[in-house]
């Protein structure tokens, strides 16, 4: 296949004539704004879609076909039909239960969707469990990007997939995630980062990999399904929380505030880790730069992370850090709160070692209201799903990275490094918060025994959680299973 670039940021388009002046006052200079409602998130998007003159470029690890994917689906075709270019690169682990859809979309003169690592199989659950065993090295690695593109002008880079629960419009459970929106020369980085992946050999174009879905019958269909699709979405109660969002309002009236800095850099792993090809640190090129960044501190380090994992030398990393004299804070799930049970079975195994090292644990709570679905695998039920840290007041990091063995050494991740006190200071609030009594619980030793604490109640086991996640919990401690978490 040939290779393709990013059209060029340009003149003439409505995102052009609101960031480009912005973008000239500051040369080289970036803007970033921390993104942590969802129904801004969501916004963000659809409206950056609307927008869009020229281009949009969406890489993501799920693609939900629920209200929230299908109005984003329905944006980007609307876009097409005005003459937009869109690619579309999506992680086939999902998306191959959805094949259709996405030929469909490819059907568009004006969109190209790729799958990254694919199954050859289109169809059926059997074909694809014989291939998932068949071609496990392959299969086990998946790209976890998610990048967001309209124009080259602005860009929305984190965690968070496209769906219902990482917008907050789940009846069910609902992410507590994060993103990074950012103007300026980042945005070419993340574009760059994006054309790096989309070339690479590990993305297959939808009319290779399923000619006969690709057809004008198939994207009418599509069409008539959005429509209806879109119309009971607009009647939902997340439609009305968006109508009525403080931060969707503030950002329709062009109440959008950014923090600017030269001091940023755009990092992803090579696409080619797919085939265990890999570089940087343990095989991750995001580690390789989180690591002397934490290592450097001097004050304090605020770790987010929903599946952590930090096995024997992530343990004592972030002792010695610890030890040298910068106050080290990590939050991730509780056992209730994940819906992978086994990941919070290798996290917990470490937990005494890092608490008599010093570093302080907090776990979150499940999301007042909801049931976490409980799974072997899967990462879609959750309540944490936010990947982040602050050192010292002075640097940010977003991404898709978790501290874990997966996506170090596994899957496909990239984030964002900002050198800015005020967005610093922002995600240590976001911190402050998460961890306070009300949503998590703080995670203690007394004479060598584990207590959890929200400031109301002590308790002196894993709180909330059922003997079916205790039981799986378990079997990822005696089970040689530790470098898939």
């Amino acid at each position: 296949m040939p290779v393709e670039a990013a059209v060029p940021a340009g003149a003439g388009t409505a995102l052009d004539d609101v960031i480009a002046p912005a973008e000239a006052s500051r040369p080289g200079q970036s803007g970033f704004r921390l993104v942590r409602e969802g129904p801004e998130a969501f916004a963000i998007r659809s409206r950056s879609a609307q927008a869009a003159g020229r281009s949009l470029d969406v890489q993501t690890y799920i693609w939900h076909a629920d209200a929230t994917g299908a109005i984003l689906a329905g944006r980007l075709l609307e876009a097409a039909d005005r003459g937009v270019r869109v690619r579309l690169l999506v992680d086939d682990w999902d998306a191959r239960a959805r094949n259709y859809g996405f030929a469909a979309l490819h059907a568009h003169p004006n969109i190209e969707v790729r799958m990254f690592n694919p199954f050859g199989s289109r169809t059926g659950a059997l074909q694809f469990a014989f291939e998932a065993m068949g071609s496990f090295s392959r299969i086990n690695r998946r790209m976890h990007n998610k990048t967001w593109i309209a124009d080259n002008r602005i860009a929305i880079v984190g965690g968070r997939n496209l769906g219902d629960e990482y917008f907050g419009a789940s009846d069910e459970v609902n992410f507590v995630d994060l993103d990074f929106a950012m103007v300026g020369p980042i945005v070419r980085d993340a574009s760059a980062s994006f054309d790096r992946y989309w070339n690479s050999a590990a993305a297959y174009p939808m009319d290779l990999l399923a000619p006969e879905a690709v057809s004008d019958e198939a994207l009418r269909k599509l069409r008539e399904q959005m429509v209806a699709g879109m119309a009971d979405a607009d009647k939902s109660r997340f439609a009305d929380e968006l109508r009525n969002s403080d931060a969707v309002l503030r950002l329709i009236s062009g109440d959008w505030p950014m923090h600017w800095t030269s001091r940023y850099r755009f990092v992803s792993d090579d696409p080619l880790k797919v085939l265990g090809q890999g570089e940087g640190l343990a095989g991750s090129e995001v580690l390789e730069l989180l690591a002397p960044v934490i290592k450097s501190s001097q004050r304090e380090v605020s770790v987010i992370s929903p599946y952590f994992v930090p096995g024997e030398a992530g343990t004592k990393f972030f002792v010695n850090v610890d030890r040298a004299g910068s106050a080290v804070r990590i939050l991730t799930n509780s056992l209730a709160a994940n819906d992978v049970a086994m990941v919070y079975g290798g996290y917990s195994q470490w937990r005494k070692p890092l608490l008599e090292g010093g570093v302080e644990l907090w776990e979150l709570k499940p999301t007042p209201g909801s049931e976490v679905k409980s799974s072997l695998f899967g990462s879609s039920g959750a309540s944490l799903h936010t990947k982040a840290l602050e050192v010292d007041g002075r640097i940010a990091f977003v991404g898709s990275y978790n501290l874990d063995p997966r996506s170090t050494s596994l899957n496909c991740e990239q984030g964002i490094f900002v050198e800015s006190p005020e967005i610093a200071a922002q995600l240590a609030e976001i911190f402050r918060k998460d961890s306070a009594g009300e949503s998590a619980w703080a995670v203690t030793l007394e004479a060598g025994k584990l207590r959890w604490s929200d400031g109301r109640q002590t308790l002196d086991s894993t709180p909330d959680a059922s003997a079916g996640r205790k039981l799986q919990a378990w079997l990822a401690r005696v089970l040689p299973v530790s470098s898939q978490l």
